[in-house]
């Protein structure tokens, strides 16, 4: 028996470096190498100082901003920590309460919209924590921003199709907009 033991823990020491030590290093090396940003969290950096990610969204409650999808997160919204949906089925009585209060928040803030409120700014994305919306989504709140901000619709427009992405490879995914990217842009000075 005691002659296992020796190779055994030789192969547990070798392998523990490896995987443990060696592996992880390299990764870690090459990400940091090729992939900077996305390795530390695609930081969005304003005055050398991080203001968010790319990758998870943040609410907005000002009526001079676009607002960002609903968050099902916990304790709080957006809480990376946290990432979940609220999984609620279409006919659950909390997920038609929560449809109506935001629906009735979007219509406070706009009355005089005609256009028909797209279902992402309605619902949560299935992490909770998605940082775009819809180009509908956009377009459904450029009337309140334009006029919360004294902007043009037509020149708002523009700067919302700048921040616009297209389908991954062409064929990939929705078109979307990064709420805090499109923020950002409008809150510069000049």
């Amino acid at each position: 028996m005691f002659a296992l033991f020796r190779p055994a823990f030789s192969l547990l020491v070798i392998l523990t470096v490896l995987t443990g030590a060696a592996y992880p290093l390299i990764v870690t090396g090459i990400s940091q190498v090729l992939f900077r940003g996305e390795a530390n969290g695609s930081l969005i950096v304003q005055d050398g100082k991080a203001v968010g990610s790319k990758l998870i969204g943040q609410p907005f409650a000002d009526p001079k901003h676009f607002w960002s999808r609903a968050s099902a997160t916990s304790p709080y919204p957006y809480n990376a920590a946290a990432s979940s949906g609220s999984n609620q089925g279409p006919t659950n009585p909390a997920l038609l309460e929560a449809v109506a209060e935001r629906i009735k928040a979007l219509k406070d803030a706009d009355p005089g919209n005609p256009l028909p409120i797209p279902v992402d700014l309605v619902t949560a994305s299935a992490s909770g924590l998605d940082p775009h919306i819809s180009p509908a989504a956009a377009e459904y709140q450029v009337g309140r921003v334009a006029r919360e901000r004294n902007l043009d619709p037509a020149r708002l427009r523009a700067i919302v199709a700048k921040h616009t992405q297209g389908r991954d490879l062409g064929f990939l995914g929705e078109p979307r907009v990064n709420v805090l990217e499109l923020n950002l842009d409008l809150d510069r000075p000049g």
